[in-house]
């Protein structure tokens, strides 16, 4: 891909290396690397492991591997001014969909390589601190939020969500049970676990979630490489009753709405109990959420091992001129929202 000339910083890579054309980044033994230490810390409210369904988590949560493997591939170009799975090839997109699907009933694929370890050595290449995990659970045949709980139970620098699908038997006693293991709030993916976000059990989910203080991060909105079932359940259009009608549940839109940013924008004005978190937004529209958004509500993601790391800071970077709003929406907020010391 031919690199852009602008006046200003480059928004067009070649590679994940050449991010290190920006200030805030450097290559050191072949890894990209925060450049200054002074540009974090950050808080990732947006991360996964390997996802198991129907047999038992095979993959060893906590080995090391020499390299991650993302699903946008780091020799791939980027380009930071469109939805970042924009990014992704079509023979790359079909590995992702098999690695997702036949391979979550496996122990090898890419998924091998997303572990804890491997989470944890980018954190700290990049600056940073802490990182959320998302599970995302069936109502049978799957235990992520367990395992994940299990993978991370001791560290302070990886935090794990649960995932109480709305029609598994017995909410509250799965949500009581996920709290005891560690659990600091409840992912909901309405195109993976085929629910639509307005439906009756999951707004019973969510009052559930509110009277135990426990935040509830949506994947939010369309983003056109998931089914056409997916793509419909995901419309912003239908998350604004389970915002309006559970003032005292936090929700963050993860995505920030996805490829339907102005809606979910526009319910952060208008609901005082929703955040939005940036993982794929292209950098325009992180530019105009740092600007119109609640400046308390703005988190910081990447959707890693989707996309590296470094991918979402350099937007953060790019788009954020003042300190304080950087600090705000890469740690503060966070640490605030889960009362990290």
């Amino acid at each position: 891909m031919p690199v852009t000339v602008t006046h200003g910083p480059p928004t067009r890579f070649e590679n994940l290396a050449d991010l290190a054309r920006l200030p805030y980044f450097e290559v050191q033994d072949g890894r990209l690397r925060l450049a200054d230490a002074a540009l974090g810390p950050a808080i990732d409210v947006h991360t996964h492991l390997a996802l198991t369904y129907v047999v038992p988590q095979a993959i060893d949560l906590k080995k090391e591997w020499p390299d991650t493997e993302h699903y946008l591939p780091s020799q791939r170009p980027i380009d930071l001014e469109v939805y970042i799975n924009k990014n992704i090839p079509s023979s790359d997109l079909q590995a992702l969909t098999r690695d997702l699907s036949l391979g979550a009933l496996t122990a090898g694929g890419m998924r091998r390589t997303h572990t804890v370890p491997n989470l944890a050595r980018e954190m700290r290449e990049l600056g940073v601190r802490h990182s959320v995990l998302l599970p995302i659970d069936f109502p049978l045949l799957s235990d992520n939020a367990g395992a994940w709980l299990g993978a991370v139970k001791g560290r302070d620098d990886v935090l794990c969500f649960g995932s109480v699908h709305p029609y598994q038997p017995g909410m509250a006693r799965s949500l009581d049970r996920q709290m005891k293991l560690g659990a600091r709030g409840i992912k909901i993916h309405p195109a993976v676990q085929m629910v639509r976000p307005d439906d009756s059990r999951a707004m019973k989910l969510y009052r559930l979630c509110g009277e135990r203080g426990l935040p509830v991060l949506f994947h939010c909105g369309p983003v056109d490489i998931e089914t056409r079932l997916g793509r419909y359940l995901s419309q912003v259009r239908h998350y604004e009753r389970a915002l309006a009608e559970n003032p005292k549940t936090t929700f963050i839109l993860g995505h920030a709405g996805a490829l339907q940013m102005e809606e979910a924008l526009g319910y952060a004005k208008k609901y005082p109990n929703v955040y939005l978190e940036l993982s794929s937004q292209s950098l325009s529209n992180v530019r105009r959420i740092l600007a119109e958004a609640p400046p308390e509500r703005v988190l910081f993601g990447s959707d890693w091992p989707f996309y590296h790391q470094a991918i979402g800071l350099a937007k953060v970077f790019l788009a954020s001129e003042d300190p304080q709003v950087r600090q705000r929406a890469l740690y503060g907020n966070a640490k605030r929202l889960f009362g990290l010391s």
